[in-house]
């Protein structure tokens, strides 16, 4: 077995059987033991804003307590940041022992962080294969194949889009999109030649995060001359045109340009 492989299963293990499984793309959900955790039992909402701070900064090290609190609300104490925490350990472990160290939120003096060995969040399992798909993608197609597909599987919509106006979100956001973006167009480019219908399908998909994605229509372009579409092809750049001048005042990219004049001249 290959080593891309490996991690591939590892992975898809990992979520089918995670103890607690969080959702963050296109709403917030959580599940502990596959059972949903509902909205109502995590209480205040200070508690999930903590929570989703915690798994938005998941790939830092350990936080300062107040560097949390200072980030996430303008007039805090204490007294906040304590209940908050233990909110989120009585949901995630509601039959801890007391006096033990929780599992899933790792302390160290003061600074806390999620145990992302223990706690399979959808964001950073579509990091993590669209890694593995990058890194396979010149050795094996099928690995590549699988990881992007699965990665796309994940993304239902933007990261936590009930805290789009969270400073402490926009970095995560703007990660996930263009990670997302890239591997639609990624998969779409393997399959051209397979499946160009496909192809099509995961461009407009592409666009439909973000319209002035060039790569998107270049895809289409090649995919619509693969099914003998030539009227479609040169229409999908016209749009592309347009777009781009609207959104912008610019025009396309020498590339898609070069692209048309190839499919203008196909008799």
């Amino acid at each position: 077995m290959s080593d891309f492989l490996q991690e591939l299963e590892e992975l898809e293990c990992f979520q089918k059987n995670a103890t607690i499984r969080i959702e963050t793309l296109g709403n917030f959900r959580a599940w502990r033991n596959q059972e949903k955790i509902e909205a109502k039992d995590w209480g205040r909402d200070k508690t999930i804003q903590l929570l989703q701070y915690l798994i938005s900064n998941r790939q830092r090290n350990a936080l300062h307590k107040e560097k949390i609190m200072d980030n996430l609300w303008d007039d805090w104490n204490d007294r906040d940041f304590k209940v908050a925490l233990h909110g989120i350990n009585k949901v995630l472990e509601p039959n801890r022992p007391s006096r033990t160290e929780a599992q899933f939120i790792i302390r160290q003096g003061v600074s806390y962080q999620i145990d992302l060995t223990k706690v399979w969040i959808d964001a950073e399992a579509l990091e993590q294969y669209i890694t593995i798909g990058n890194k396979s993608l010149n050795t094996d197609k099928y690995i590549a194949k699988r990881a992007y597909q699965n990665a796309i599987k994940l993304y239902n919509g933007s990261y936590l889009p009930n805290r789009i106006y969270e400073d402490w979100t926009s970095e995560e956001r703007e990660k996930t999109q263009l990670l997302i973006l890239g591997a639609y167009i990624t998969l779409a480019e393997i399959l051209i030649d397979e499946n160009p219908l496909e192809s099509i399908r995961l461009a407009q998909n592409a666009i439909a995060i973000d319209a002035t994605w060039e790569d998107a229509y270049r895809v289409q372009m090649k995919a619509y001359i693969k099914k003998g579409n030539r009227p479609q092809a040169i229409k999908t750049y016209m749009k592309c045109e347009v777009i781009l001048e609207e959104e912008y005042g610019i025009s396309p990219l020498p590339e898609t340009k070069k692209l048309l004049q190839e499919i203008e001249a196909i008799q």
